[in-house]
């Protein structure tokens, strides 16, 4: 594992991800709205209604699929398994709940592998790139998250816990002008959804601790 700084890594914590990556812009109304259909829920035109969804997303998706993407991606890269990293991008390919938000993970996720293409000494890393130029793999931004927090020697507790409130924020701010939500209204929001935060990533980070215990969708 490489053990280097950069500048760039506090951004990496959280300040991506693939649905809110241009918070505010249309592009951004329409992944809320993909994403809100994908759960079966109605559109969000008020507060409470973001809330639900908020909530939704938070138990459907982050909590049982993202996070623990994130943290067996960062298992196999501390471990050096690149096989194992890539049978488990194929996998998620076939993962019916994440289909909704597959070009966009795809998108972000590939963009940043080409920002960490010059580590060159770092092997997995090189390896993963390559099937993912060879489409043996796609690049999952959550994967590449995971990858990129085991990468900069990062801690993985603060890379889940940061990751979940900025994508719940994210969602807040896509809609913050519609809603006419304040920055303090946000964070307000947030706080109704933060004590399960502790609870989503401390079974995840159990798992990385006993052997005999495998991640799994």
């Amino acid at each position: 594992m490489l053990r280097q700084t950069n500048p760039e890594s506090a951004e990496l914590l959280g300040d991506w991800h693939p649905l809110v990556q241009q918070l505010g812009s249309a592009e951004g109304l329409v992944a809320l709205s993909t994403a809100s259909h994908s759960l079966h829920l109605s559109n969000v035109d008020s507060v409470p209604s973001l809330l639900r969804f908020l909530e939704a997303y938070q138990s459907q998706v982050l909590i049982p699929f993202e996070l623990p993407a994130i943290q067996r991606a960062f298992r196999h890269a501390s471990r050096n398994e690149t096989r194992e990293l890539i049978a488990f991008d194929q996998q998620l390919a076939s993962e019916k709940a994440l289909k909704p938000f597959a070009n966009a993970s795809r998108r972000v996720g590939q963009a940043q592998l080409k920002r960490l293409r010059p580590l060159r000494d770092h092997r997995l890393l090189q390896r993963y790139l390559r099937a993912v130029d060879d489409g043996l793999a796609n690049g999952w931004h959550t994967l590449v998250y995971g990858l990129t927090l085991s990468v900069y020697s990062l801690p993985v507790m603060q890379g889940l816990t940061s990751y979940e409130k900025q994508t719940l924020l994210g969602f807040m701010h896509a809609v913050s002008r519609t809603l006419k939500l304040s920055e303090h209204d946000c964070r307000t929001l947030l706080e109704q959804l933060s004590p399960s935060l502790p609870n989503a990533t401390e079974p995840i980070l159990g798992e990385e601790h006993s052997p005999r215990t495998h991640l799994s969708f």
